[in-house]
């Protein structure tokens, strides 16, 4: 205990303070508490009563009647008025001034609260303790910030439960001083008060190894503290109820804060002072400014004073300051230096200091050395201030703009105050240029530049440039600086004498005469080539001087036609464009000019061809739409001029004498009046041929001809010696000499800024090229135009194989011309046709045109062979002189008869034509159809058999019925007639299309293969059977099988399964692999073949009785009948179920708070439950101490007490026996001050003293209560004597009844056991299953006896035998009971479908009757219709023709119905009523099921007596039995009601079927009769007349009216759809006969 308590002691001391002062190495500042002073830089994120009181809670008060107080911290503390202050500064000290404890308190039930110190400067922390007034938090975080407060690191996590609170966080030991792990020691809930937590930044069992490390400084350093108190220890109250009452004894309360820690100085510092700024001057507050030492200087010592740099800043250690103490060797030149480490470390770390602010022209580390422009005279010592002398070097010439060589160095070649000059300069002083070059220069650092001259452009190789100006001397043609480059207007330089030669651009072809002096490239207009832009680009082309040609057939005027003329080869083509425009003495011509390129003057003139020998004048009129703008046109006046010329026969143009100036952007108009020259009147006969109008433009205005200059009068000179313009003149154009071509390019280039694009027709020309000059492309075939866009005279069709020669016919065509886009020739009277070569319509023959023979049918023939073509009134025939299919009669001319439409039965032509062809017979003078294929009946109006549709509606046809071959094609009725549904399927095929087997067979029904299931029902799916019968998959045969059910017919359990036939299937076997012999079972009962040892139906269990691992071993369970509830235990545990007050395993022993001897255990005393927790605290700190003993003994290391501890202690007590020797009272007490001080916190002695106290109280209390003679135990032990002498008199008694009742329950279990298994088997006989599948036996919807038998065999263990007997009189009545009850449930639902089918013919006998009344207005309607038909047939208006017409057609309509028809409708309307929702059948089965029921009530009687005779014992036969009364009498009211509703039935089936038959009946009579007058009335139109308008008016509203009335009959026949389904065929029919009689018309 005392080696204990030791090892407590020295856990909760710290290191104490070394002294103050320094040492022969490090300093050390003072240690304290680092609150103190702080009080504002203290704060926390929740105190409780800021706002105002709170209530709060004590835990360990609540005992007490003072159990909750009042906090109140809107003031701060005050002993006297505020002492319900509980703000953060209370932590500072234990303790008021009274000494009362003070603390902080956070806000009840809060759990993130964080408390924080905000430090002025960066100080060492070494510990941090906390005392807790209330339980320690169950989690927290202390976290530190060396940044003030801009970034956090965690120090330590603590909780409860680490892994939990903190997952990521590892919960084991420190094995790294600056490891971050999570500790349980400080978080539970143990002490309630006082609780303390301890933390040391530097954990003593770690050693460290250099505590003035980098990392151990940076753990040690802060700026900022933080705790963060995130869980609360709660007694788990809070989880079920968060009340604020609840939570009144829950939050943080902290009495004390100390965080030990001192100023930070590196160890250059024995003491600090306060901070610049920080007025607080509290007794034992720890300063933050280092008080330095060791020429060191700043807040924390952390650098080097100013000129003591030479050697570096380190942190003190114990043994070595590292003292600043190497002062700069700066040659007197300086007194300021900076230390540099990469200079520390380039001496051998010998010296780092480096000289700032050299003076006397000095520099380098240590002002060794003179500055730029200065060097060291060489009679002066380096320390002497006139050292170092300006330089004399020419600044220009010199590098670094006059720089010299500082010093003398033989070796490298420096001599003291040389200049350096740079690499083109010489001279002592380094000013003047070397030979070849010119320019000196500072900038260039070469100082002067070369001549650079090209030798290919100077004169003189020796002298190349200006030393000066540096001009290079350059030959004729070349200039440039350098003589590099060709003067303008030439190119290539060159070693020529000239240097350059011209450019030589093409004026027209380029912009300018500047070209590229590399290449002699010139500067081309748009799609001009070549090097001096006098080619053309492929697909262009340069504009003739005649390009602006406007053909005459153009232009607009009087009295002026076109002649066109065909283009000959034999003939020169001596005109442009297609012709001429023939122009009249005395008319005009009108032009409008709007595309002008280019602003100039031009020459106008016309080309024209005269057609007599006489003369001719034009007077020309030019006016411009708007006022001239250009700079070139627009002063000229006037914008109109006026010409007139002569235009001499012997001439073929003509040039106006002056030209005139047009401009782009402008439009103009030319106007030119042609009249005979010297004549005064007008001669109507005379005309003459105008070609085109021409402008050509003056070129002598253009650039290239224009001024005096040698190259304009060559240009103007070579267009007059190669007669270029007069080449344009005239037409043809001659071939023009290879200068024009050039020159005329060069024209066009200018006016058209480069060449003008081809646009070669790609459907008229043979390519997109065409020629350079004049740009005409080659054409196809009989294209002309020089885009090759048109056809030529005498030709059109305009494509993509050119034109086509119009070929027009001598004899029928006036002219050879025709229409260039469609080829018509012009044809003389008679002849028609593309070329004139055929006859007028109606005539054969040409060019002796006959009329056509077509009988009056036709108005055209072939006009080679006659046939007429195009034959009307529904004729045919060469000469239209029969009917086509589809009508009848004779339609020659002359015979008085015409075609007829086939009725088959509607006319041909329409959607509702089936016949392809008809004949009138002689003798019966009916028209018999020929059907088309599908279509039967004399009109061709219903379908044949295979055939389904809708022929006798407009639009209907008839389609094969698609039943795969499955069905006899000809017997009728084998398909719907309607639907096309197969209705008789062979072959054992099904659905509407017969292509699948019908329910109950597989195969292929396409190939007629079909064959029966062979599925049992025991093993298929119930819903698939029906009737003992089973479906199998159509295609394969396959049976669907239950679960765990195989084969192809469903017919055997899968292996490893057993029980089939049931609902759900087989079951598993499930036998275990290892127990059993096998994986199979038995089929009938499931039970697996077990190895020895093992049972249980998978023979995974042990014998009953018995317990354990079946993998291992069984035993017996053992259970004491007296403590345990049933003799069976935990199969797995062996644990028996123990009764209240009893424990252990077999259940014969007390349990814990009972006392005395098994099996009488009595409750102990109330108190022994109170008594029992402190005991058992205080077995779980004994266990502690023990466990923590035991690791002591085990690994001799008390916790928290290292080596290094050992030996500080060891040091410190040396110390103290010094002191104690040498009588130094005063240094004994210092010590021991300072010691108390460190540990002011640790009172961890008497903690200890204290809980050992509290524990033999405990131990006192603990033996009074189970020892004495009043004790609970004491009288525990009294009783049980008692008990054991009771039970030794009764033991024997009471062990021969205890094992006469085991056999007795041994038997009443075998014969539940079998009860049990004869239950089974008569449930599966009764077949009675719940939702899922699962006998049940009894309940809702099923009344049989096996649950009544079950319930008597429950009460009735005693008498099993006779039981056993009367089960199987039972089981006969319970298959009939069941019976019987499913026939008064199909009863039931018999009655149900009566009822139905009551209501649903009360439903359609009142919507007939709203039908019928519908039919009665509809037929008032068609009465009105009728009348007004009267009404128009008796007014007069129409001409005789127009009647005619009615009348024959109103003759040619058949009578839609007759009375063999209406007797058909009606017969059809009685198979439906017959049909009504199959009443015939459901009464068929309600009678059969009448004599079921009957049947089964007899039977139901014969048992009823035979239980009677029963053993009255089995009292639940009898419900049963009254169960099966109740249904008897359930079915007899069924019965009554079925047949109550079947005769209510009948009579509403008899009185529908007469109404609706009286209906229809009458509506056709009126029908009929309204049909038979309107007949009446048509054909007397006959001697009726009247307008034809007015006719055709009331036509068209009767047509509306009917259309109306069939409309709303078709509406109610929709809705009646569905509902009387019998009168929907004869409607249909009837009204179909009427809408077409109506809409015909």
């Amino acid at each position: 205990i005392v080696f204990l308590l030791t090892a407590l002691a020295a856990f909760g001391q710290e290191v104490p303070s070394n002294p103050h002062g320094c040492t022969e190495g490090s300093c050390y500042p003072a240690t304290g508490n680092l609150l103190i002073g702080r009080a504002a830089n203290l704060t926390a994120t929740s105190t409780c009563g800021l706002r105002g009181p709170v209530q709060y809670c004590i835990v360990s008060h609540l005992q007490e009647p003072d159990k909750c107080f009042e906090c109140d911290s809107r003031h701060p503390y005050d002993s006297y008025r505020h002492r319900n202050s509980h703000r953060i500064d209370n932590v500072i000290y234990l303790m008021d001034s009274d000494g009362d404890h003070t603390w902080w308190q956070s806000i009840n039930g809060k759990e993130d609260v964080s408390v924080r110190l905000n430090l002025e400067a960066e100080f060492h922390f070494t510990h941090l303790i906390m005392k807790f007034k209330t339980f320690r938090p169950a989690a927290m975080i202390i976290e530190r910030s060396a940044d003030f407060g801009r970034t956090w690191r965690p120090y330590r996590y603590f909780a409860s439960n680490c892994t939990r609170t903190f997952p990521r966080i590892p919960a084991k030991s420190l094995h790294q001083i600056n490891d971050v792990i999570c500790e349980e020691r400080y978080s539970d809930i143990e002490p309630s008060t006082n609780g303390e937590v301890i933390f040391k930044v530097l954990d003593p069992a770690i050693p460290v190894e250099d505590p003035y490390s980098l990392d151990i400084q940076e753990l040690l350093r802060i700026t900022n503290l933080r705790i963060n108190f995130t869980k609360l220890n709660t007694l788990g109250d809070d989880l079920l109820d968060r009340r604020s009452d609840v939570l009144q004894k829950y939050y943080y309360a902290i009495y004390e804060l100390v965080v030990r820690g001192s100023c930070f100085c590196y160890g250059h510092a024995s003491e600090c002072a306060p901070v610049p700024g920080v007025n607080t001057r509290e007794s034992g507050m720890i300063h933050g400014r280092c008080v330095c030492k060791h020429n060191t200087e700043g807040l924390n010592c952390e650098r080097c004073k100013p000129f003591h740099n030479d050697s570096p800043w380190r942190p003190a250690e114990v043994e070595e300051p590292h003292t600043c103490t190497g002062k700069c060797n700066c040659n007197g030149h300086s007194d300021r230096c900076h230390f540099d480490m990469a200079v520390y470390l380039a001496t051998g770390n010998t010296s780092g200091g480096v000289c700032d602010d050299c003076q006397h022209n000095t520099m380098g580390r240590k002002c060794e050395m003179c500055k730029p422009f200065y060097y060291q005279d060489p009679n002066r010592d380096i320390r002497d201030p006139r050292a170092c002398v300006a330089c004399d070097c020419d600044p220009v010439g010199s590098f670094e703009g006059g720089i010299c060589d500082s010093h003398t160095n033989l070796d490298t070649g420096m001599i003291s105050g040389q200049c350096r000059c740079k690499a083109n300069v010489k001279g002592q002083r380094c000013d003047s240029c070397k030979n070849g070059h010119y320019g000196l220069s500072q900038s260039d650092p070469l100082g002067c530049q070369p001549c650079n001259c090209d030798p290919r452009g100077i004169i003189m190789m020796d002298a190349p440039c200006d030393q000066i100006s540096g001009d290079c001397s350059c030959k004729r043609h070349v200039i440039g600086r350098y003589c590099s480059q060709c003067e303008p207007e030439y190119w290539g330089l060159s070693n020529d004498l000239g240097g350059c030669r011209p450019c030589d651009c093409d004026f027209g072809g380029a912009y300018n005469n500047r070209c590229m002096m590399d290449s002699g490239q010139c500067g081309c207009r748009k799609h001009l080539i070549g090097r001096q832009c006098s080619e053309v680009q492929p697909g262009y082309f340069c504009a003739p001087l005649d390009f602006y040609t406007y053909e005459a057939e153009n232009a607009n005027g009087p009295d002026v036609t076109t002649v066109h003329r065909e283009h000959a080869s034999s003939h020169i083509v001596t005109w442009t464009g297609p012709g001429f425009a023939r122009v009249k003495d005395g008319a005009g011509l009108v032009f409008t000019i709007d595309n002008i390129p280019y602003a100039m003057e031009y020459d106008i003139m016309i080309r024209y061809e005269p057609e007599s020998t006489e003369d001719w004048e034009a007077v020309v009129s030019i006016t411009s739409v708007q006022l001239p703008s250009s700079l070139r046109c627009g002063n000229l006046l006037p914008t109109e001029q006026l010409y007139t010329v002569t235009l001499l026969h012997r001439n073929r143009y003509i040039q106006m004498s002056r030209p005139f100036c047009f401009e782009p952007s402008n439009r103009y108009v030319v106007s030119i009046r042609f009249q005979r020259h010297g004549v005064a009147h007008r001669h109507l006969t005379a005309f003459i041929l105008i070609d085109s109008l021409v402008l050509i433009p003056k070129y002598t205005e253009l650039p290239g001809f224009q001024g005096n200059a040698p190259a304009a009068e060559q240009h103007r000179d070579d267009m007059i010696r190669y007669m270029c313009l007069d080449s344009f003149l005239i037409t043809p154009m001659p071939a023009l000499a290879e200068m024009c071509s050039k020159l005329i390019c060069s024209i066009s280039s200018i006016l058209h800024d480069g060449a003008l694009p081809c646009q070669c027709d790609p459907q008229g020309s043979m390519s997109g090229e065409c020629d350079k000059v004049g740009g005409q492309c080659r054409c196809k075939a009989n294209v002309i135009g020089r885009r090759c866009d048109q056809c030529a005279p005498g030709t059109y069709g305009f494509g993509a194989n050119g034109c086509t020669a119009c070929n027009c016919h001598s004899d029928g065509s006036l002219s050879h011309q025709c229409d260039p886009l469609s080829g018509q020739c012009p044809c003389r009277q008679g002849a028609m046709g593309r070329r004139c070569s055929d006859c007028q319509p109606g005539q054969w023959g040409f060019p002796s045109c006959v009329p056509c023979q077509c009988n009056g049918h036709a108005d055209l023939c072939h006009p080679q062979t006659g046939q007429c073509a195009d034959c009307r009134d529904s004729t045919a025939g060469h000469h239209c002189e029969r009917c086509v299919d589809g009508f009848y009669g004779n339609p020659v001319l002359g015979s008085g008869d015409h075609c007829h439409p086939c009725p088959c039965p509607g006319n041909p032509g329409s959607n509702h034509f089936n016949g392809l062809s008809c004949q009138a017979n002689a003798t019966s003078d009916q028209i018999v159809c020929t059907c088309r294929r599908g279509y039967a009946g004399s009109r061709c109006d219903r379908c044949a058999p295979g055939h389904y549709g809708n022929p006798e509606q407009p639009g209907g046809r008839c389609l094969p019925c698609e039943c795969n071959n499955n069905i006899d094609t000809q017997e009728p009725g084998s398909c719907d007639s309607r639907t096309g549904e197969c209705l008789r399927c062979l072959y054992h095929t099904d659905g509407p299309s017969c292509s699948h087997c019908e329910r109950g067979y597989f195969g292929n029904a396409l190939v007629q293969d079909c064959r029966l299931c062979t599925c049992v029902p025991s093993g298929t799916l119930e819903s698939v059977c029906h009737e003992g019968r089973c479906h199998c998959d159509r295609q394969s045969g396959d049976c669907p099988c239950r679960d765990n059910v195989n084969g192809h017919s469903c017919d055997q359990c899968s292996e490893n399964h057993w029980n089939f036939g049931q609902d759900g299937g087989c079951e598993p076997c499930s036998c275990d692999r290892q127990h059993a012999l096998g994986p199979h079972c038995n089929l009938f009962t499931g039970q697996c073949q077990c190895r020895p040892g093992f049972g249980g139906k998978r023979c995974t269990e042990c014998e009953p009785l018995h317990w354990g691992d079946p993998r291992l071993e069984c035993r017996e369970c053992s259970c004491d009948p007296l403590g345990s509830e049933t003799a069976q235990c935990d199969r797995k545990t062996g644990q028996c179920e123990c009764r209240d007050g009893v424990t252990g395993r077999r259940c014969n022993e007390c349990a814990r708070g009972f006392i005395g001897d098994f099996p009488r255990c009595v409750p102990c005393h109330p108190c022994f439950q109170l008594w029992d927790d402190h005991v058992c605290m205080i077995k779980r700190d004994l266990d502690h101490f023990r466990y923590t003993v035991e690791k002591i003994l085990e690994s001799g290391i008390s916790p928290g007490l290292g080596d290094t501890r050992i030996k500080e202690l060891e040091k410190n007590l040396n110390k103290v026996l010094d002191l104690i020797g040498a009588g130094d009272s005063d240094g004994v007490h210092r010590l021991v001050a300072q010691s108390i001080d460190d540990l002011r916190w640790a009172n961890q002695f008497e903690k200890v003293k204290k809980y050992n106290r509290e524990s033999l109280q405990a131990e006192e209390r603990c033996n009074a209560s189970v020892s004495g003679p009043g004790s609970p135990v004491e009288q525990s032990n009294r009783t049980r004597a008692v008990t054991e002498e009771l039970m030794n008199v009764k033991k024997d008694e009471l062990l021969r009844a205890l094992a006469a009742q085991n056999n007795s329950l041994n038997e009443l279990q075998q014969n539940s056991h079998d009860l049990e298994r004869k239950v089974l088997r008569l449930s599966d006989t009764v077949s009675c299953r719940d939702d899922q599948g699962n006998h049940a036996c009894g309940g809702e919807g099923c009344n049989g006896t096996a649950g009544v038998a079950l319930g008597a065999l429950d009460k009735a263990g005693n008498v099993s035998e006779r039981l056993n007997a009367a089960d199987e009189e039972l089981q006969g009545v319970m298959k009939k009971v069941c019976l019987l009850v499913i026939s008064c449930v199909q009863l039931q639902d018999l009655a149900s479908l009566t009822q139905n089918v009551k209501n649903q013919t009360v439903n359609v006998l009142t919507k007939a009757q709203r039908k019928k009344e519908y039919f009665e207005s509809n037929n008032k309607k068609l009465k009105d219709l009728i009348k007004n038909i009267k009404d128009f047939l008796n007014e007069e208006g129409a001409d005789a023709e127009s009647i005619e017409k009615v009348a024959l057609q109103v003759l040619a309509i058949s009578l839609p119905l007759n009375r063999t028809n209406l007797g058909q409708m009606i017969k059809q309307i009685n198979n439906s009523l017959t049909n009504l929702t199959n009443v015939g059948g459901i009464v068929n089965q309600t009678s059969q099921i009448i004599r079921d029921a009957k049947e089964l009530l007899e039977n139901a009687k014969d048992a009823k007596n035979r239980a009677v005779r029963v053993n009255g014992l089995v009292n639940n036969t009898k419900q049963a039995l009254d169960l099966s009364e109740r249904a008897v009498e359930t079915a007899k009211k069924a019965l009554k009601e079925a047949s109550d509703n079947l005769d209510k039935t009948r009579a509403l089936l008899s009185q529908t079927r007469r109404s609706n038959l009286l209906v229809v009946s009458q509506n056709l009579n009126d029908t009929e009769k309204r049909y038979q007058e309107l007949l009446l009335k048509m054909e007397s139109l006959g001697g009726a007349a009247g307008d034809l308008s007015s006719i055709h008016q009331k036509a068209k509203d009767m047509k509306k009216n009917a259309e109306d009335l069939l409309n709303d009959a078709m509406s109610g026949i929709q809705q009646l759809d569905g509902e009387s389904s019998w009168l929907l065929p004869a409607l249909r029919h009837l009204f179909s006969h009427f809408g077409r009689f109506f809409l015909q018309r």
